[in-house]
């Protein structure tokens, strides 16, 4: 495992880590002895939030009017990727979108005009991770490199991108995830090293590192407010985390998905998140009951599902999953509003457009589909 000392990785085997750890322990202790015991608090911490636990979210919401039926369309389907769509992005003006893909290109697109703006070919396939700048001055992505990269934008279509390219990020695996915080100066990474990190963009400096999972990190989302210093992340290892960006503290834990968790987002209030899971659930978390609150899952849905998004008013969530198809939960009630139909592969990517009224998905069968 790497043990960070002053930014730097130092990679250590298990043992030595072991033996560390039995220095550090007091007379008659041992590392077994400190394991159950911490697993004998944390069944007790469990029980207590049990009792806490009195109602789910559907009961509170039974008053509530039902919705009425959705009617959400496929209105435009852009085609340019060689290979399978893993990521996008919407760009803050409403417009722009960005596209990642294993066949190693990053595309931005014009929304309106299906037009193609620029095109940039990376050095490696399996572009896993893409995010556009506060600005709309720059796009960011990563993936099988290791490498967090920038790339600035200019109003010249034809200028080269890839002798601009910035690598801002360098983790010791992929890189799973990426997204700028409130301004292009800094940007979040996650990564299959099991870690989460904050970088300076102009310098490339680590500036946090967020160490809690104990497996591959496959997202994160980042607190939708102003000051917005916390986020949340989502692994291999089924627990959903909340962080405190300047302490690099891990705050809050949940551990209810009975497989990986592959996507997590906040609530547009930033009070709570949902997550998406192989398990072939989502789940709704509230973080001042600091519990699980809803399970959005059928019978009929037996497939993983891999990506969510929130409708703006927060009514509506948006799920894609494995076998190709978009289901649109009710928040509140707990039912499938919806579903959607027209990919012909697993849905990678569902993201709303900043205006609400959108919904772009990106597929594993090298298109993405924006529907209203």
């Amino acid at each position: 495992m790497n043990i960070y000392i002053k930014t730097e990785p130092i990679n250590y085997c298990s043992f030595c880590v072991e033996v560390m750890a039995c220095q550090g322990l007091q007379g008659g202790e041992t590392v077994a002895s400190l394991k159950r015991e911490s697993e004998s608090l944390r069944k007790k911490l469990e029980e207590e939030r049990k009792k806490l636990s009195d109602i789910e979210l559907n009961q509170v919401a039974e008053k509530i009017e039902v919705l009425g039926p959705l009617s959400i369309k496929t209105r435009r389907v852009l085609k340019g990727h060689g290979n399978k769509v893993l990521c996008m992005d919407w760009c803050k003006d409403k417009r722009r979108l960005v596209s990642s893909s294993q066949d190693g290109k990053v595309i931005v697109w014009d929304a309106f005009t299906l037009n193609k703006e620029h095109g940039v070919a990376l050095p490696c396939t399996w572009v896993m991770a893409c995010a556009y700048a506060p600005s709309g001055c720059a796009v960011a992505c990563g993936g099988l490199d290791n490498k967090c990269s920038v790339f600035p934008l200019s109003l010249d279509k034809n200028e080269n991108l890839s002798a601009k390219k910035k690598s801002v990020a360098m983790h010791t695996n992929y890189v799973s995830g990426c997204t700028f915080t409130s301004s292009d100066m800094q940007i979040l990474t996650s990564s299959g090293d099991g870690t989460c990190a904050l970088w300076d963009v102009e310098s490339g400096q680590l500036l946090q590192s967020f160490h809690g999972h104990t497996a591959d990190v496959l997202s994160l989302d980042l607190a939708p407010s102003e000051t917005g210093n916390t986020f949340v992340s989502g692994g291999c290892d089924k627990k959903a985390n909340i962080w405190d960006m300047r302490s690099g503290q891990n705050i809050q834990s949940f551990e209810s998905h009975e497989s990986d968790i592959n996507c997590v987002k906040y609530y547009p209030s930033g009070d709570a998140f949902a997550s998406a899971s192989d398990d072939a659930t989502c789940r709704f978390y509230d973080l001042r009951a600091d519990r699980e609150v809803a399970v959005y899952q059928k019978d009929s849905v037996i497939f993983g599902a891999s990506t969510v998004d929130f409708s703006l008013s927060g009514r509506l969530l948006f799920a894609g999953y494995n076998d190709y198809t978009i289901n649109v939960w009710d928040v509140l009630k707990g039912t499938r509003a919806s579903i959607l139909f027209g990919h012909e592969n697993r849905v990678s990517r569902v993201r709303v457009s900043p205006d609400g009224t959108a919904l772009c998905s990106a597929s594993w069968d090298n298109t993405l589909r924006i529907w209203s």
